[in-house]
């Protein structure tokens, strides 16, 4: 199991939001270049066009990815969702608080309810216009990023962390196995330096912010 000396736990549900949020941006940024900050995080979002650019890349990924398994593997990868064969159409030009903003984070929000997204981890068109329910935005980008992950997208370091220890948990119940399925997850993709991840134990990512 993974080594958890020097592992500083968070004190309160609010810390893992911050933690959430500063590994988001990063995340974000190294793939996109852009400059989010933890400080501005609603506001980087909020006319939407950075999330459905993101769930479109999501969708390519997933093609690509999904064509090359079939080619090895000669049939379909099963990652237990479908992702949305359609483009997010989006208003690049897009202004905070505009008819234009509130139309992409609609899209954005249909795309990730076709994704499959459960809706307690879903926000609603307002709570990004108006940058409220950050901890929302925040769980719902994590599932994201999970959903692409499978498919050979970056994660973000907590997700890393998370697929971790649950890759080693199903090793250890699998009676301490090292054989590669071809359902095993793609490996673990670093976006950026990585850095000390900080838990307190194995509960998920959505039940420490809760």
């Amino acid at each position: 199991m993974t080594d958890t000396r020097g592992v500083r736990p968070f004190q309160s549900s609010e810390e893992y939001l911050v933690a959430m949020k500063e590994d988001l941006a990063e995340w974000l940024n190294g793939l996109y270049d852009l400059d989010v900050t933890p400080e501005r995080f609603m506001e980087s979002l909020d006319t939407g066009t950075v999330l459905c650019n993101h769930a479109n890349r999501v969708r390519i990924i997933a093609e690509q990815f999904e064509a090359d398994h079939v080619i090895r593997h000669g049939r379909r990868f099963s990652p237990g969702f479908r992702v949305p064969v359609w483009e997010v159409h989006f208003n690049r030009q897009a202004r905070a608080g505009s008819f234009f903003a509130r139309d992409n984070i609609h899209n954005f929000i249909r795309w990730c309810n076709e994704l499959g997204v459960l809706d307690c981890l879903m926000f609603e068109t307002e709570d990004l216009v108006s940058r409220k329910n950050e901890k929302h935005v925040i769980l719902c980008l994590l599932e994201i990023a999970r959903r692409g992950a499978k498919f050979g997208m970056a994660a973000p370091i907590l997700v890393q962390f998370e697929q971790q220890i649950d890759r080693e948990i199903a090793r250890d119940e699998e009676g301490g196995g090292d054989a590669v399925g071809e359902h095993e997850p793609p490996a673990i993709m670093v976006y950026g330096p990585s850095r000390q991840v900080v838990t307190n134990d194995l509960k998920s990512l959505d039940e420490m912010a809760t």
